[in-house]
C-alpha cells in the first residue's frame, strides 16, 4: 500500500508521517519512509537546490522540473521498488504537493502539471492520501527557521491551501482530510483507523 501526506506549511504532516511508520514496524509491517523532495541521493540534492538554498534566481517553471526530476527518480528508485517487495510506503509529499504549489500557488497550467505528475511517476497514484488541513498563518508561525519556499508570501501559501482542499474534493475516494489543530496523538489515531480499514487489518 502506498499513503502520501500532505499538507499546508507546519501541518504536521512530517510527524504523522513517521508516527504511522512506527506504528505499522510496531504490529510486524514492513515499512518504508520517504519524503519529497528526497528519498535517495540524486532527490536530496535536488532538495538542497529547493529548499536549503537562499538563491531567489530558481524561476516557477524550472521549481517545476526540479521537483518532477526528483520524483521520477524517487519513484523508480524508492517507491516501486519498496512496493514491489511487498512493503508499505509511507511518503512525506507527492503530486498533490505539485498541484497545489506550483499548480495553485504559482498559477502554472494545472492540467499540464497533471501530465507532467504522470510522465514522472509512471501514472502511479498513491491508495490513500491524507490532508492535513491548517489555516496559513498558524502553520507558517509553527515553523522555525524558514526554507525558500516557506519564504513566499502569506498569499501565495493561502492558494497552496486554496489547491490542497480543492484536489481533496475532486479526489474524496482518496484523499481524507484531517484537522491538523488537533493534538498529534488525536490525529495519529484518526489515521491509524483510516489505515487500518484500507489494509482490512487491526492496527
Amino acid at each position: 500500500m502506498f499513503v502520501t501526506f500532505e499538507g499546508p506549511e507546519g501541518s504536521g504532516k512530517t510527524t504523522q508521517a513517521r508516527l504511522l511508520a512506527e506504528a505499522l514496524e510496531h504490529r510486524g509491517w514492513q515499512v518504508t519512509l520517504t519524503r519529497e523532495p528526497g528519498g535517495d541521493p540524486v532527490c536530496e540534492q535536488i532538495r538542497s537546490i529547493l529548499l536549503d538554498g537562499h538563491d531567489h534566481s530558481v524561476t516557477d517553471r524550472t521549481e517545476v522540473f526540479l521537483y518532477l526530476a526528483a520524483r521520477a527518480q524517487h519513484t523508480e528508485r524508492v517507491i516501486r521498488p519498496s512496493l514491489a517487495e511487498g512493503r508499505i510506503v509511507i511518503c512525506d509529499r507527492f503530486t498533490d504537493s505539485t498541484i497545489a504549489y506550483q499548480g495553485y500557488g504559482s498559477g502554472l497550467n494545472i492540467s499540464l502539471l497533471q501530465e507532467m505528475n504522470d510522465f514522472a511517476t509512471g501514472e502511479l497514484i498513491p491508495d490513500l492520501t491524507f490532508l492535513l488541513d491548517v489555516d496559513v498563518e498558524t502553520g507558517l508561525k509553527r515553523q522555525g527557521e524558514k526554507n525558500r519556499m516557506e519564504r513566499k508570501g502569506l498569499q501565495y501559501h493561502q492558494r497552496v491551501r486554496e489547491g490542497f482542499l480543492e484536489q481533496a474534493k475532486l479526489n474524496p475516494t482518496r484523499i481524507v482530510v484531517l484537522d491538523a489543530t488537533n493534538d498529534i496523538y488525536t490525529i495519529h489515531r484518526q489515521v491509524l483507523k483510516h489505515v487500518a480499514d484500507k489494509l482490512g487489518a487491526d492496527i
